[in-house]
């Protein structure tokens, strides 16, 4: 008999031990560099190669091809082939999620709009 299938939760109410709050903290760092942080916004609407990404975010070839490295050894970020490019995507929903409130969150204080839930 096969184990029925875990269904993913968006909240995991469990008070975070050492391994979290560590694993919690090497994300936060990743995100912690802006043009990463760019390249990870960029990806939110989708996959997209390191042409498309470089153009996308203005920084060069090279060092978009460098934070991808990073991104994808640090698993914020998977890769597949297609044809001869390798298309970026973001690993997961949570991760989607955390870069596009970071992102909110940094609009409302630039232009000042009143906090909301």
């Amino acid at each position: 008999m096969s184990e029925p299938a875990r269904v993913p939760s968006f909240r995991h109410p469990v008070e975070p031990d050492r391994v979290r709050l560590e694993t919690a903290t090497d994300l936060l760092r990743m995100l912690a560099e802006p043009t990463r942080l760019h390249l990870l916004w960029v990806l939110t609407a989708g996959p997209a190669n390191v042409t498309e990404l470089t153009e996308a975010t203005g920084a060069s070839r090279t060092v978009v091809s460098q934070h991808l490295a990073k991104l994808r050894l640090s698993g914020l970020v998977d890769d597949r082939k297609d044809g001869r490019k390798v298309v970026y995507s973001i690993h997961d929903g949570h991760l989607n999620r955390l870069i596009l409130e970071a992102l909110n969150h940094a609009d409302h204080r630039i232009t000042g709009e009143p906090v909301h839930d």
